[in-house]
């Protein structure tokens, strides 16, 4: 019988920047998101991107990594987390929207508007050593497209990264979580070594990695608190078995009161 694989670490981050007008929670302030990285490191966590953890992890290495992934490739992050993670010795895996380059992220109704990186930015980033992942062309629920539309959103995708920087990204993440049995062999299939979920149930396994969400409310204790959480529950990952229907999960979900404070 094979020994059971326990998913690592993942923290789940989007953009870096003011978080004042912020209705969908995805926005980290570059003053917290400073003291999360320094929280880490004085609990003996590097951050580094999820291709690196799944290696550490397989090697049996991981035991003080964290994954840090950054998702719809915001711009802010070249210019308030990069200098961050850099200056702390983390790395991270950045998922970005190569169908909407330099654009802003019109999926979100409610605003505020945020400029995406664009093919200079991406480079800047993958130069400085940061890993890119691919979210889709355009950020659409990839359970909802027909196939024709689903095969660009994952191989065209995986296409024009490489053809960005001369690399085929070995990541994938799916835009809102969403994620079916239809939807996870096809991202496998297109080449894929792994792709990031949020809590992706009976599908979770090497092509739906959970991950924790990581936030402005994010304190030092909460981080604490989601650590044990995570070492608590040790999610499996496991050969999905077929499903009825769509597994969708918000990319920030209501999370339980944790303790408050900073450290």
């Amino acid at each position: 019988m094979t020994a059971a694989r326990h998913a690592p670490w993942t923290l789940m981050y989007h953009s870096v920047g003011d978080c004042r007008d912020d209705p969908y929670r995805i926005t980290v302030s570059p003053r917290r998101l400073a003291r999360q990285l320094r929280w880490l490191a004085r609990h003996g966590l590097r951050g580094v991107g999820v291709g690196d953890l799944l290696a550490a992890h397989a090697a049996g290495t991981a035991g003080r990594l964290v994954g840090l992934t950054f998702d719809d490739g915001y711009d802010d992050f070249r210019t308030h987390a990069l200098p961050l993670l850099l200056a702390g010795g983390h790395t991270a895996t950045v998922f970005v929207l190569p169908g909407r380059l330099g654009d802003e992220n019109v999926w979100d109704p409610r605003g505020p508007r945020k400029r995406l990186l664009d093919a200079a930015g991406i480079r800047e980033i993958a130069a400085a050593g940061m890993e890119i992942g691919s979210h889709g062309l355009l950020h659409r629920d990839l359970t909802r497209l027909h196939e024709v539309s689903l095969t660009a959103e994952v191989r065209g995708s995986r296409r024009r990264i490489e053809d960005l920087t001369g690399t085929a990204p070995a990541g994938f993440c799916y835009p809102y979580g969403a994620l079916d049995a239809r939807v996870l062999p096809a991202v496998k299939a297109a080449g894929y070594a792994y792709a990031c979920a949020v809590a992706p149930g009976p599908l979770a396994g090497t092509h739906a990695l959970p991950r924790d969400y990581a936030g402005q409310a994010d304190t030092g204790p909460r981080l604490a608190a989601k650590r044990w959480r995570h070492r608590l529950r040790r999610p499996v990952l496991h050969d999905p078995p077929p499903a009825d229907g769509p597994q969708r999960h918000p990319e920030s979900p209501t999370l339980p009161a944790l303790p408050g404070g900073d450290t």
